[in-house]
Parts: structure tokens; sequence; C-alpha cells
């Protein structure tokens, strides 16, 4: 019988092992592979919710805890923990021995992951390569680790092409879709008043999901940010429900869950600050609310698929594909203002319900299995450059 390959999985926040989560579940029941997670970054955080316990809650089995988040969350604390990360993650790396590494996106702590996984000589897979976000620093973090990586599964097909002009071989990048639409299509979501008991919050006839994360690259400190879409949102009526999940654990990310809690506790009842729903509850919430606000990738890449539309605040976001149901709109109050109120105009939520999300079909993570399980590791660290013609 043929030994299962070992298959190391790193999750590094409550984003990304939601959009693993369906994968890892097939590693762990496909007798040709044995996963290994290993749980790193802000799932190991106080302060960013604890959602290890999420992954625990789930019954998946750990294999390491990597801790490097410091509380500094200035650029050089963020360039700290991305060192602690290279050392936790390659010292993890070496316990496990892995015939092949699986990182998701372009958190520091994957690129962490890439360059320990470099240097052990593991070959690397690396999900959702080939995007654009040009208004923040994981732009490069995510075409850094394209270059590090073996093989590479990418949601559409503009991306593919991306990832080709990055020299890589053709026959290592696969079109598998969005594993954020995978959950969509199977997680059982929570009714109503099971999401109401969740928030503490009753929610109205208008209710808004609002994430937004530092914009790295942008000129405006992330205090400035974040208080030119508290104003807009200050100024919507009383009715509107708002539910704010937290900033994530980037430079800047503690000043804005500071202005948010401030803003939250001057609007008890209509306003709520979650650290964390979990991926059910945040899909659950997603059917409950008539639109998204700040500048999570879930506003382009899942909402959609929920028949509501989402304000695209500044330029986090740049470069991704687009459906129809969002609104794009600069880091200014009064854009933002206007933003709203088109998001919930009876014609925008009428439209916002026939767009079809162009980011696959809910099939993704089986695609990927199939690849880690099968493909020749024999030479495939070894990468050449392919030019265009």
């Amino acid at each position: 019988m043929t030994k299962p390959r070992r298959i190391c999985v790193i999750t590094g926040s409550r984003a990304d092992y939601g959009l693993q989560s369906r994968l890892i579940q097939l590693l762990a029941d496909d007798p040709r592979t044995e996963p290994r997670l290993i749980v790193t970054g802000s799932h190991l955080v106080a302060d960013f919710g604890l959602t290890v316990g999420e992954i625990e809650a789930d019954g998946v089995a750990i294999a390491e805890r990597v801790e490097c988040v410091q509380a500094d969350d200035s650029g050089l604390g963020m360039a700290k923990s991305l060192g602690l990360a290279v050392i936790g993650l390659a010292e993890a790396l070496g316990r496990q021995k892995p015939d092949l590494v699986v990182v998701f996106g372009d958190r520091y702590e994957m690129l962490a992951a890439a360059s320990a996984a470099m240097a052990l000589r593991l070959p690397l897979a690396h999900i959702a390569g080939g995007q654009l976000t040009e208004g923040a620093v994981d732009d490069a973090i995510r075409h850094a680790i394209t270059k590090l990586a073996h093989l590479h599964f990418t949601a559409i097909e503009p991306y593919r092409r991306r990832i080709l002009q990055l020299g890589e071989a053709p026959e290592r990048v696969f079109t598998v879709g969005s594993t954020g639409l995978d959950a969509i299509r199977l997680r059982p979501r929570l009714g109503r008043a099971e999401v109401e008991a969740r928030l503490g919050m009753t929610l109205g006839e208008r209710s808004l999901m609002v994430t937004f994360h530092p914009e790295t690259l942008s000129p405006l400190p992330p205090e400035a940010q974040i208080t030119e879409m508290l104003s807009a949102l200050g100024g919507l009526d009383d009715d509107v429900r708002l539910i704010f999940t937290m900033a994530n654990a980037d430079a800047g990310g503690r000043a804005i869950t500071r202005a948010v809690e401030e803003f939250v506790a001057r609007r008890p009842g209509r306003s709520v600050l979650v650290a964390s729903l979990g991926q059910q509850g945040y899909l659950s919430a997603l059917a409950q609310v008539q639109g998204v606000v700040g500048n999570s990738s879930s506003g382009l890449i899942e909402v959609p698929s929920f028949g509501i539309g989402t304000v695209n605040i500044g330029d986090r976001q740049k470069g991704r594909l687009r459906a129809a149901s969002i609104i794009d709109c600069p880091i200014l109050a009064e854009s933002i203002a206007d933003a709203l109120t088109r998001l919930l105009s009876p014609e925008f939520q009428a439209m916002a319900r026939s767009v079809v999300n162009p980011f696959g079909d809910g099939h993704a993570s089986e695609r990927i299995l199939d690849v880690l399980a099968a493909h020749p590791l024999d030479g495939l660290i070894r990468k050449g450059f392919v030019d265009l013609p």
C-alpha cells in the first residue's frame, strides 16, 4: 500500500482558515493524504478573538502552534512578527517533515512559511495567487510567494495568466475557482434568531456587515482611514443595524478596532463589534443583511453569492475582478455616504439579487485535493523560468 502524502497546511487567521476548512476536511478523509495543520498568527492572540478555538470546535487536529504576533503593530513590530514566524514555522516544518506544504493567499505568515519551506527544500503549493490588491503590501507578498511555490491554484483564468507572466510553467498552474464558494455551498446556516442571539442585537429590516482593515500602502494613517468610514456610517438612519468584525493583525489594526469600539459604545442596540463570528456565523449573518461595507476581500469574492451588494472602500482591493454588485469609492466620508445611499436603494438591492458570482462553482477544494494527492513530487522543487512567446 502506498504511504499517504504528509501535507502541512498553514493557517494564520480566521479568514484563511474559513477558506481552507473544506480542503482540510477532504485531505483528512482521503486515504492518499495525511494533513498536518500548523496554526499561527492571529489565531493565537486574545486581542483577535483567539480563533484557534474555532478550529478546535470543528474537531480538526492541530499538529503545531507557532506564536509570532507582537503586541506592537507598527511597521517594526510587523517585521519582528515576520521574523519570529519564519523561525517558528521552520522549526515546526522541520519536526513534521512533510512531503508538501500548502499556503493560502497573501498574509505575512504565509510568506514566512514559504520562506521556511524554501530553506528546507520542501515542495510548496500556493492557493489564491495571481490576484492584485494594489492598495496593500499583500500584493507584493502574494507575488513573492508565487515565485517560491511549485504548484499554483488560481480562482479564475485571468489570475492563471498573471502567474504565467511571472514565468511559472503552465502545467503547474491550475484554475480551480475560489474556495470561499465551497463553504457557501456546503455550510449549514443559522436561522435569524440564532444569528441575533450570537450578536446580542436584534436585526432590523436594514442591516449591514462592516469589515475594515488597514490599507497598508495608503498615505492616510489607519486612524484617519477609519474616521472617514465611521463618519459616513454615523450618518445612516437610526433603523440601520451595523455588525462590525474586527480588523486584522496588520500594522494599524488595533487602532482601527479601538475606533470601532468607541463608535459602537455610542450606539448601543444599533451596532455591535464581534471579534469573530466563525465561518458558519459569518456566512449566516451575510444571509440576513442587506449589504457589506469595508475593504475585505470577502466583499468581492464571497458576498455576491448572497445576492447583496458591497461598498468597497479605498484601494486595498484594487485590481481584483468585480461583480456588478460592487460599489467602489475612495476613503472619503462624503463618497462613502453616497455609496451607502446607492447600496440601500431598492433599485440596487434588486439588481444585486440577480448577480452571478464570477469566482467559480463551489467545488474548488475537490480540484485542489486531486492535484495535491496525485501530482508527481520528484523534481518538483526544480523550477525554470518560462518566457512568454
